[in-house]
């Protein structure tokens, strides 16, 4: 039927729907809701692409469209969860006359430098588009997972009561350009994408699944970031070691 064709478009603007209303989640220091929206989307971006392969209706524009909606709800929305969140860091009234940070007008402007991870994301989306090594795996850090982390690092944050302590500063914003950094670096990253489910030939699949599971309970809001961090150092040793993770055509 014709309308089977725009069945994984309509999935693929769900996701940017999502991640619009992250964005305004995250605008409003709604860290919860902004994260709750990142991971609805995730779960959009995931389906749009399996509908397109099971009704066989993939397309020149859905491709196009798909990177459009996953740098709103990869890209802009964590952005705005960063910016948020070092607002809340430099509002004068957090910080203590004693800090050494105080009385300086520039540290207004230190949450735009998060907008850097929107453009970044952008570019790594651009990457993939056209790299043909990335069909069965990743180079650099996938704009799903790095904004998976920025929004459950920034939630977790606030849920511990922690998030406009003036010291975060000497870690968010190293750790902008760091993310911004993985992103687009020639690593080789493993894919969670299962070709079949036998043990062999996916056993770095299913080791990091089954590590993920505790790092997700015993770390709560924060186990997403945490284990996105598992994630990276899983891929970069298994290149030091000699593994082969990203597959040749």
């Amino acid at each position: 039927m014709a309308f089977k064709k725009h069945i994984p478009n309509t999935i693929t603007c769900c996701n940017l729907l999502s991640g619009c209303a992250a964005t305004l989640a995250a605008l409003q220091h709604e860290f919860l809701w902004a994260f709750l929206l990142i991971v609805l989307g995730a779960v959009f971006d995931f389906f749009d692409g399996f509908a397109a392969r099971l009704l066989k209706v993939s397309s020149p524009i859905g491709k196009e469209l798909d990177s459009l909606a996953d740098d709103i709800t990869f890209g802009f929305a964590p952005a705005a969860v960063v910016f948020s969140l070092l607002q809340e860091i430099v509002d004068p009234a957090n910080i203590h006359a004693s800090c050494p940070l105080s009385g300086i007008a520039e540290l207004e402007y230190i949450p735009y430098l998060a907008f850097l991870i929107a453009a970044f994301s952008a570019l790594r989306l651009a990457k993939f588009n056209i790299d043909e090594r990335q069909a069965t795996s990743f180079v650099g850090l996938p704009t799903p997972a790095n904004a998976l982390f920025w929004s459950s690092l920034a939630l977790s944050l606030v849920k511990e009561g922690i998030y406009a302590q003036t010291w975060l500063l000497y870690v968010i914003v190293p750790g902008i350009f760091l993310s911004c950094w993985i992103l687009v670096a020639e690593i080789p990253m493993f894919a969670l994408k299962f070709k079949n489910f036998q043990f062999k030939g996916n056993i770095l699949r299913y080791v990091f699944i089954l590590c993920s599971l505790p790092l997700l309970v015993a770390f709560r809001w924060l186990g997403f970031a945490v284990v996105i961090l598992f994630y990276i150092m899983m891929s970069v040793v298994t290149n030091i070691i000699g593994t082969k993770v990203v597959e040749e055509e």
